[in-house]
């Protein structure tokens, strides 16, 4: 019976039975030949499928078109098994079986014993070769485990042809290819897992069980918004929600990577996977099963990781016809060592060479294994990349565009004065702000706000400019002075916010403070250090962007501008060939921040901005800016090296097994190192964490 996906459009499938980018290549392929299925993407590090489909597809259509190729599919979301374990005692067997093969190179081994071991080599534990690509043969195209397969069979088929001719045997060749082979696999899973375990550990963070408030227990993907539950000392939040009741020391660093406990009562928000450290928290839950923080930044990562660059999609045309081309090559070397007059043995030995030694696996792990491990260790330091088209933007970045409240200053303005402009006092002017202030979320309002204040009706946001109401039945307006044309100029730093009647007759001036973010400084000095220019865009009044330009040490400041005044810069910073990093926090900064190559959105903006953004900084801290184009310019740079590297170890091993200086056994040993190299290389980054 045919099972139908539920109407989502984005399908992660696990695949299983991939060794190389031609692999990649191939199961792209057919997947993409499925009716409805948009885009593809195959990742061959964390060995799975992001597919774009239409509502209408059913699992069993992706799984029937994978399988018909030689590979198995399942939905990711499902428990995959842990092969390591056998992996491990076949890899055992296959040493064991190996050694009194490899040893008859010196010491006298009967020949009949030879035989035993490598035919259990070569037709149990390389059996896998034989399976994937025969199944890649028969759809029409090849592998590596093809070239295997046709590599060690030759070896072992003259070796046996040998043993009835008293002729020298090669059973060393084709079992030290399968060993060594298989060496390289395993370890690579190994590596594979590990770089991995950044998102399963999100995952993992989460408890399967919560304790209701009215008393008893209740799975997690049983609640929903408006429960209420307790969180106790010790236990880590399941879910996102508000504190009603309670107070407590919170460590968010698992998802954030706030280093210290967040003191969290009445009001605060919890998400998911962060550790209640002390206190009894009565938490009202927020957001749906599947919809939290934690699912939202896992399904992020996935994302990242699944998705391709530019670069890596020209690495997989290249390996699409990276196999046929090997295979004659190898035809070619046999035939030239005929020709130059050769026996077949020493030939056929050649070609084998040249088959093992030429497998794609370094070249279809490069991309992806930077991206996994980049990904990985930005997640841990709380910073999360959308795809690998933003890492690319923010490692080429050389100007960082800043928005100023909220972002390089703590967003939380005092009110430090009130100056009457009209006939109203100013406990009239604070009445009137509060009621327009207590429905927008903007940093100036919150200041504002009073106690027991009442909404202002038919309440209205202008973005960039301020909000307009109805206070006591009379239109007011609150804003900047491009919303109250006629407001006096303020001299001095502070920035500036009027009321104004309906008429725009201004009625009262409020002057805020803020300051700077612990960190905005060294944030700046870093980017500077990196070569990277500041750049201060706000909306503020000229003289307090200024100031703070001054104290953080930006020469370069654009000021009172426009929402779209700030996407016209980024754009003009664009067509002048200035490839642009932005940070920002509200909804003023959403049209920039998709305008510019590599937005970033401060942790605890708006969602709008989040949104907008390719890059979600966790915390609100300044640092995770420079940090981020640290890591972006880490990962490419890796990335880039593992691709030089393994087409330069194609490009002279290749030729060196073909002229006979690279036995079967050292080329299957260098074909799985390069893997290795590759891997270990991108693994480096594990070790990376934001200063």
């Amino acid at each position: 019976m045919d099972q139908t996906l539920p109407p989502e459009r984005e399908i992660e499938l696990a695949i299983g039975g991939m060794s190389c980018a031609s692999c990649v290549a191939r199961v792209e392929k057919v997947l993409q030949r499925v009716p409805g299925v948009h885009d593809v993407a195959v990742n061959l590090a964390t060995e799975q499928a992001l597919v774009k489909a239409a509502p209408g597809v059913s699992l069993d259509a992706l799984r029937e078109a994978v399988e018909k190729a030689g590979y198995t599919a399942r939905l990711a979301a499902g428990s995959r098994p842990d092969g390591s374990r056998r992996e491990a005692l076949e890899l055992l067997a296959a040493i064991l079986l190996s050694l009194p093969v490899v040893l008859a190179m010196w010491l006298p081994v009967a020949a009949w014993a030879q035989l035993a071991c490598a035919g259990l080599v070569q037709f149990w534990l390389g059996a896998r070769f034989y399976r994937a690509g025969f199944a890649a043969l028969r759809a029409g195209t090849g592998n590596m485990d093809l070239l295997v397969a046709l590599g060690t069979s030759a070896a072992f088929g003259l070796s046996l042809w040998n043993q009835f001719t008293a002729a020298p045997l090669y059973y060393e060749s084709s079992v030290a290819v399968i060993t060594l082979v298989r060496l390289g696999k395993y370890l690579e899973g190994r590596a594979k897992r590990e770089a991995a375990r950044a998102v399963l550990g999100l995952r993992r963070l989460r408890p399967e069980r919560a304790h209701l408030a009215g008393g008893g227990e209740i799975a997690v993907s049983a609640l929903r918004p408006g429960d209420e539950i307790l969180i106790r000392p010790g236990e880590r939040v399941p879910v996102d929600g508000t504190v009603r009741e309670g107070e407590g020391s919170v460590d968010e660093s698992p998802v954030t990577g706030e280093a210290l406990p967040q003191p969290r009562g009445p009001g605060a928000k919890l998400l998911a996977g962060t550790l209640n450290l002390d206190g009894v928290l009565r938490l009202a839950v927020t957001a749906p099963p599947g919809e939290s923080f934690l699912d939202r930044m896992a399904r992020l990562i996935d994302q990242a990781q699944a998705a391709k660059p530019r670069v890596q999609r020209l690495a997989d045309r290249v390996s699409a016809w990276f196999v046929p081309v090997v295979v004659g090559l190898a035809l070619l070397t046999f035939l030239g060592w005929m020709l130059h007059g050769a026996s077949f043995a020493p030939a056929l030995i050649a070609a084998v060479s040249v088959l093992v030694i030429a497998c794609p696996c370094a070249l279809g792990l490069a991309t992806p294994a930077a991206i996994l491990a980049g990904t990985g260790a930005a997640a841990r330091s709380g910073i999360l990349f959308r795809d690998p088209d933003a890492l690319e933007a923010a490692a080429k970045a050389d100007v960082m565009v800043f928005d100023k409240t909220g972002t390089l200053t703590t967003g939380a303005p005092r009110l430090v004065v009130v100056k009457p402009l009209g006939d109203l006092g100013e406990a009239r002017l604070r009445a009137i702000a509060a009621a327009l202030a207590a429905a927008d979320t903007h940093p100036l309002s919150l200041a504002l706000r009073q106690e027991g204040a009442s909404p202002a009706a038919n309440f209205k946001s202008l973005p960039g400019k301020g909000v307009e109401g109805m206070v006591d039945g009379q239109l007011y307006r609150l804003g900047s002075a491009r919303l109250i044309p006629a407001a006096p100029e303020q001299a001095d730093s502070l920035t500036w916010s009027y009321l104004a009647d309906a008429r725009g007759a201004p009625l009262g001036a409020f002057g805020f403070a803020d300051t700077p973010r612990p960190g905005a400084a060294e944030a700046v000095g870093r980017l500077r250090a990196a070569g990277v220019e500041p750049l201060l865009l706000t909306g503020d009044r000229r003289a307090a962007a200024k100031a703070l330009a001054d104290e953080l040490g930006i020469s370069r400041v654009i000021a009172e501008a426009t929402p779209e005044r700030k996407r016209e810069v980024i754009e003009t910073l664009r067509r002048e060939g200035r490839k642009v990093a932005m940070l920002g926090d509200g909804i003023n900064d959403a049209a920039a921040l998709a305008a510019a190559d590599a937005g970033m959105a401060m942790g605890q903006g708006a969602d709008v901005a989040i949104e907008a953004a390719a890059i979600s900084l966790l915390r609100p801290d300044p640092r995770l800016a420079p940090a981020a184009l640290d890591l972006a310019r880490r990962t490419w740079r890796i990335l880039r090296e593992g691709l030089f590297w393994a087409l330069i170890y194609n490009a002279l091993g290749i030729p060196a097994a073909a002229c006979g200086l690279l036995s079967p056994a050292i080329a299957g040993g260098a074909m799985a190192a390069s893997s290795l190299c590759v891997l270990g290389n991108a693994m480096r980054l594990r070790y990376w964490k934001a200063q």
